[in-house]
């Protein structure tokens, strides 16, 4: 009885009739705004009716083949790269640092050729470097009889120095610097000082061609390196970087030898990176101990957390504020750590994937370099009277650069989204209006249309369904069975 009752309220109220229903399909196709149906409907002639729906019919395919193609083409995340020079009335000055490569002073280091091969153990940290088995030896027994030897103190102590003897001349667009304006920072060449590290507000170029200039004396009968190990070099290296940034001279750093004036042009050149899947930037990744991200100091902060779980301690050369690692630790644990790190690729740069991907903005400076000899005759005797030194030493230890701006402007490189949300919405609306003249208001149309259909076609379905079996008890069953007989014998 329940059953029967269903069947007859979706037969009264749900399902109408079929003339209600062809009255329907005839409204909705006079009515739509999707353009073309009235014409298959209510033309007269069949050829005309046919022509229309093959009008119809091929509009829509093209508009289906086109919105497909636009989502293709959207979920290739497409990039597109503008670059912009902006020209400007001043521009921030980098920061540079400098180093000596000689690294120690000779007299430190006259009777100790174990030093170099601790200081590359700990530069081995920053870049990748293989000691060679023929020095472990004695290396092992410097430590045994030197386990309090701290090679940080050793190299702040002995390395090279900044002062007014290896410091001759410092300007800075037309004003005196003093080795007071430098920062000591430790790098692979030791003892190093940044010039502009705190980013002051006065640290800025208003007029190309000038700009920071030294003239710096490497005493080269002070400080020396190992030769057997490979340090054959003797001038000043140094790197131009964002001062918010370390330096970074594994490739980067610029070289100048002795007897030599240098004359560095520089532009700056700030690239913008689309964040992942345009491009493989992560805009949420955050330094710890770096004002800004960058793809060198994340790798630092990725070795130093490594590197303390697995030693108990931390590398002087890291940012991080652990227990320092002492010799022997940097020998038996930090030196193998860093190269496990390496093979097992722990640290990685590159892709979004990485563990310090591409940063989302960087600021680079591309230089050009010229050289030329330091100093003419008159020159020479000049500095010889000025620091009492032969001509000879003049040309064997001085060293000239001088770091300008090329012009007063800036490149921005930025990676944009070759296609937006919006951009995608209006192609497919512009695609639907061409070829089919419809809208959203036209799609919600088609919807109601299909959804209502689509009803009735459930209701018919259950009302065409078999009827479901009733199973009574046996004993009414009798009786009825018994009655049935009895009528007919009746009959």
């Amino acid at each position: 009885g329940i059953l029967e009752k269903i069947r007859l309220c979706l037969i009264k109220k749900l399902l109408p009739d079929l003339g209600d229903r062809r009255k329907y399909h005839e409204e909705f196709a006079s009515s739509t705004s999707f353009h073309g149906m009235h014409n298959i409907v209510h033309r007269q002639s069949k050829a005309r009716r046919v022509l229309w729906l093959l009008i119809v019919v091929g509009c829509l395919a093209i508009v289906i083949w086109q919105i497909c193609s636009r989502f293709i083409y959207y979920f290739s995340w497409p990039t597109t790269t503008t670059v912009v020079v902006q020209y400007v009335e001043n521009v921030k000055f980098p920061a540079v640092t400098f180093c000596n490569l000689n690294r120690f002073q000779a007299h430190a280091v006259s009777n100790l050729k174990e030093i170099f091969l601790i200081w590359n153990i700990v530069s081995a940290i920053l870049k990748k470097f293989a000691m060679e088995d023929k020095y472990s030896q004695e290396l092992n027994y410097f430590l045994l009889g030197n386990q309090n030897f701290s090679i940080k103190d050793f190299t702040r102590k002995n390395g090279f120095y900044l002062n007014s003897s290896t410091l001759l001349e410092c300007d800075f667009f037309g004003k005196p610097c003093y080795p007071q304006d430098f920062e000591h920072v430790f790098t692979e060449y030791g003892n190093c000082f940044t010039f502009n590290h705190n980013d002051l507000s006065a640290r800025r170029v208003s007029l190309s061609g000038r700009g920071l200039r030294l003239l710096f004396d490497v005493q080269q009968d002070k400080f020396t390196d190992e030769p057997t190990l490979g340090y054959t070099d003797a001038g000043i290296t140094f790197v131009i970087h964002s001062p918010q940034e370390l330096p970074r001279f594994d490739g980067l750093g610029l070289l100048t030898p002795v007897g030599m004036h240098a004359q560095v042009a520089i532009r700056q050149l700030k690239s913008i990176i689309q964040e992942y899947p345009w491009g493989e930037c992560k805009p949420d990744i955050k330094l710890q101990y770096h004002k800004i991200y960058s793809t060198n100091g994340c790798l630092l902060e990725c070795k130093a957390r490594y590197i303390q779980d697995w030693c108990g301690c931390l590398p002087f050369i890291l940012p991080g504020n652990g227990t320092e690692c002492d010799l022997l630790k940097f020998y038996k644990c930090v030196y193998p750590a860093v190269y496990d790190i390496e093979l097992k690729g722990l640290c990685t740069v590159g892709t979004h994937n990485s563990t310090c991907p591409a940063p989302c903005e960087e600021t680079d400076y591309p230089t050009t370099v010229t050289y030329s000899n330091f100093g003419g005759e008159k020159a020479i005797k000049y500095f010889s009277t000025k620091l009492k030194k032969s001509p000879e030493y003049i040309r064997q230890n001085l060293v000239g650069i001088e770091i300008k701006y090329h012009d007063l402007s800036y490149k921005i490189t930025q990676q944009q989204k070759a296609l937006t949300i919006s951009e995608l919405l209006a192609d497919v609306g512009g695609q639907l209006g061409l070829f089919c003249g419809a809208s959203m208001i036209t799609i919600i149309e088609l919807l109601e249309y299909i959804f209502t259909n689509f009803c009735w076609m459930c209701i018919f379905l259950l009302l065409k369904a078999p009827e479901m079996p009733q199973w009574n008890n046996p004993s009414q069953n009798q009786s009825t069975h018994k009655e049935e007989k009895r009528g007919i014998q009746e009959c």
